[in-house]
């Protein structure tokens, strides 16, 4: 957004770029503070700034946005909150007083952030009413049929090498180095090989790779190396050493549930918009009209979100449905 802003408004002036987020995230909140006010002053007024209410409302809408808040935390997050919205209408009463809210690139990032809003609650709400929650079976089956996740689940300590090298070289530098007897010899093989060589070296349980990775690494003993070839070279990952940390079935349903629920609202998001631009006259026009370029994709549908739930602590470690949508994710 920030980038689009200074696009738009290079011309503005530097005080209009520094009100238009306050009065922005004032619309966000605009709404519950006028539900508070219908619903009773008395009983949902936090503070009055100028004779304006603060609402509690509009208090649990910025908590609602604090994931993993601690019961303990509630309390000092709440007046946090409540400081910052005094602040927040301090500044908005002045930028209203100059008129800033009907500056036509104010007017015009307001309603964009509508629309985005509009569209992308309708999406969020569509999804979760037509796609219910993953069954048992389901559950069950996705952690069966991913035993490097899960059931066979590994830590590696793994050391990254990226060498840039024509396809003939590369091919003969990988022979050598599958036949290496030690990591070290390995690692002396590639040092001296002549080509220019990137290394880096992490430790990283199997949820936090790349599935079309960890399917191949499964596989691999300690001490020899997966390799990943291209037309300009080859990256090699080496196991150093590996740990097998598996995480049971309950451990892991919370995050399977997660992701598989995100995944189907997904699809539904992609399905409903191909399916209204179906039932829609769409019309292009001027240069748009023009047919696209070779490769060219239409724009996705804003996804549906899925709330970020709290991780399924395994016996070494946290394995969350982030952690494990990154794994799913491929290499990119």
């Amino acid at each position: 957004m920030q980038t689009r802003l200074q696009a738009i408004t290079r011309h503005q002036s530097v005080r209009l770029m520094a009100m238009l987020p306050i009065v922005v995230a004032a619309a966000l909140v605009a709404g519950c503070g006028d539900k508070g006010k219908s619903e009773g002053k008395a009983s949902q007024a936090a503070a009055r700034v100028n004779g304006e209410e603060i609402t509690v409302h509009q208090i649990n809408l910025l908590l609602e946005r604090q994931n993993g808040l601690k019961p303990e935390q509630v309390d000092a997050a709440r007046s946090q909150a409540l400081e910052g919205l005094i602040d927040q209408q301090l500044a908005v009463a002045k930028a209203e007083e100059q008129k800033l809210d009907r500056d036509p690139t104010v007017v015009q990032q307001l309603d964009a952030i509508r629309r985005s809003l509009l569209a992308r609650t309708y999406l969020e709400k569509a999804a979760a009413a037509a796609v219910g929650t993953p069954s048992p079976e389901d559950v069950r089956k996705y952690f069966d049929s991913k035993p490097a996740l899960f059931s066979q689940r590994k830590v590696y300590a793994l050391q990254e090498f990226t060498v840039a090298a024509p396809r003939d070289a590369s091919k003969a530098l990988i022979e050598k180095l599958d036949a290496a007897p030690s990591p070290q010899a390995f690692v002396e093989l590639i040092k001296n090989s002549g080509f220019k060589v990137g290394a880096n070296q992490v430790t990283q349980a199997a949820e936090g790779l790349p599935m079309m990775i960890l399917d191949k690494l499964k596989d691999v003993p300690d001490g020899k190396a997966m390799f990943i070839t291209g037309d300009d070279g080859f990256k090699a990952l080496l196991v150093v050493q590996s740990k097998q940390q598996p995480v049971t079935f309950e451990q892991a349903k919370p995050a399977i549930e997660q992701y598989l629920t995100a995944e189907r609202r997904r699809e539904f998001a992609q399905k409903e918009m191909k399916n209204l631009r179906a039932a829609a006259k769409i019309e292009y026009i001027g240069k748009f009209a023009e047919k696209p370029a070779s490769g060219a994709a239409p724009a996705s549908a804003p996804a549906a979100a899925a709330s970020t739930a709290a991780p399924a602590e395994a016996a070494s470690g946290g394995l969350d449905a982030n952690a494990l949508n990154k794994g799913l994710s491929g290499l990119k």
